[in-house]
């Protein structure tokens, strides 16, 4: 039996060191899969596509319309649609870059893939200017009142995220006025007409939901919401619940007489009348949420709560039949 000489030990000694090397430096080349589709997954993420629900508004003007099933209302919809998505994300990555040391004390917008550090500051920034030239070149393919639709809807809120969600009052406007844009965006780019009664309902309705998704984050942070949010230390418990209360009157009373208005001339039963029920136990319902700090996330007060999804079909319902059996 021969032993190995201290040559040969030598030469063995420094091959497994090198394959170790080898091993240790490829290591990182087989993780940068799951690092690529981290950042992937977050991009995703930080467009926030479970909140492009909210751009379905712009289906309210043609459905009131009794245009929605035309062929040439469905493509431009779709168009002011997709512009909106892209535009709302853009907006969404700027006010993530911006509030980023914010929503790191937020107990659940630190999970945002920016705040978490998943995407860069730098990254998220690319993103914003992409997004936004995104959605102008698709709303321009629309007309050119979409694309001026989609332009005032980026300065308005960019502007916002930098600079004026810290002005009190300014701050729920404008968040409120996005709202009321995507229902305009249908009308103006199918070439609908806006009825004063659709675009007060639309405006009252949206400052309540602004104005109850901030009295929740009140309710929820306490005396850290001003860490998270610096305009609530300006505000008070009873002011916006003074503003949300108000604002569900009197969405429920333009939505009334709106309703009366389309009613008018209608012969046997007043389908627009009776979807006054429906539409004012909806934002009954959604008070409760309201009132217990429960709605400082809209879509998921909507799509989590039965009742409210039940009631908002019942109103649907109601509407369309208005709409197609009486003519208006």
């Amino acid at each position: 039996m021969s032993f190995p000489t201290q040559q040969q030990q030598k030469e063995a000694t420094e091959a497994n060191v090198g394959a170790l090397t080898d091993d240790s430096e490829a290591q990182p080349a087989s993780g940068d899969a799951p690092k690529r589709k981290t950042l992937v997954g977050g991009l995703i993420r930080e467009a926030r596509p479970k909140q492009w629900i909210k751009n379905v508004l712009v289906l309210t003007a043609p459905l009131a319309s009794g245009t929605i099933t035309h062929r040439h209302t469905l493509g431009a919809v779709a168009i002011a649609f997709l512009a909106f998505c892209l535009a709302a994300s853009a907006v969404y990555y700027a006010n993530d870059a911006l509030d980023v040391e914010a929503d790191r004390a937020h107990p659940t917008k630190r999970n945002r893939p920016i705040a978490a550090g998943i995407i860069p500051i730098k990254l998220a920034w690319v993103c914003v200017v992409v997004l936004a030239a995104a959605a102008l070149c698709v709303a321009l393919a629309d007309n050119s009142a979409t694309l001026a639709v989609i332009a005032v809807y980026l300065v308005m809120h960019l502007s916002y995220s930098a600079w004026f969600k810290h002005v009190l009052v300014l701050d729920l406007a404008l968040v409120a006025a996005g709202f009321l844009l995507r229902a305009m965006i249908g009308g103006v780019a199918a070439g609908i007409p806006l009825s004063q009664w659709f675009l007060l309902t639309t405006g009252f309705a949206s400052l309540f939901m602004v104005s109850g998704k901030r009295y929740s984050e009140l309710l929820l942070m306490g005396e850290d919401a001003a860490v998270t949010r610096r305009s609530l230390a300006g505000y008070t418990q009873s002011y916006l619940r003074f503003v949300w209360q108000t604002m569900v009157g009197l969405t429920i009373l333009t939505y009334s007489l709106w309703a009366f208005d389309l009613g008018q001339g209608d012969r046997g039963i007043r389908w627009h009348e009776i979807s006054i029920v429906p539409w004012a136990f909806i934002f009954l319902r959604y008070a409760m949420f309201v009132d217990a700090g429960q709605a400082g996330e809209p879509e998921e007060v909507v799509l989590g709560d039965k009742v409210i999804m039940a009631i908002g079909l019942a109103w649907l319902v109601l509407f369309s039949l208005g709409v197609f059996i009486n003519g208006h």
